[in-house]
């Protein structure tokens, strides 16, 4: 059974979640924050579409490994923050990419699109920065990297 992508899709959690505790955070206007490693975080939400693909449902267990690692090689504040939004959002996520029956490339747009919001207001909430302006800014940072790779797909199931 090949695992690449389950495989990145954990070290990339992994490596997320210290990216938040060793990243600052930016200002925003407002007294709001904006982490950075949000931009990544897209690509994560992709890569669990893949991923399940690989190895179907059990991918649940892939993502409670990769947040249990992110606990202990991340700052625990930061990480308790981060394995609680990339828990319920990746739940979310999953449920749209499970039950749509949609073609893949739309999979992946809808369950991002559903699954990123969760993920930031989850997050900032649980690092006591929760506020309009940070929720959208990391929202849309996330998407960048969904829409790439939706994009990508759609071009293959057109051609």
């Amino acid at each position: 059974m090949r695992l690449r992508y389950t495989v990145l899709y954990v070290l990339l959690i992994v490596a997320v979640n210290y990216g938040f505790s060793v990243v600052p955070l930016v200002d925003l206007p407002g007294g709001e924050k904006w982490p950075p490693v949000a931009l990544v975080v897209g690509f994560i939400f992709v890569a669990r579409d893949f991923a399940q693909r690989e190895i179907g449902h059990r991918v649940v267990l892939a993502m409670l490994a990769a947040g249990a690692i992110s606990y202990f090689m991340a700052d625990p504040f930061v990480a308790t923050a981060s394995v609680a939004a990339f828990l319920v959002s990746e739940f979310a996520d999953w449920a749209v990419y499970s039950f749509t029956g949609r073609p893949f490339s739309q999979r992946i747009l809808l369950s991002s699109i559903v699954g990123t919001p969760i993920d930031s207001i989850v997050f900032l909430a649980g690092i006591g920065a929760l506020g309009v302006a940070g929720v959208a800014a990391m929202t849309a940072s996330k998407m960048v990297g969904a829409v790439v790779v939706w994009w990508m797909i759609r071009q293959r199931e057109t051609a």
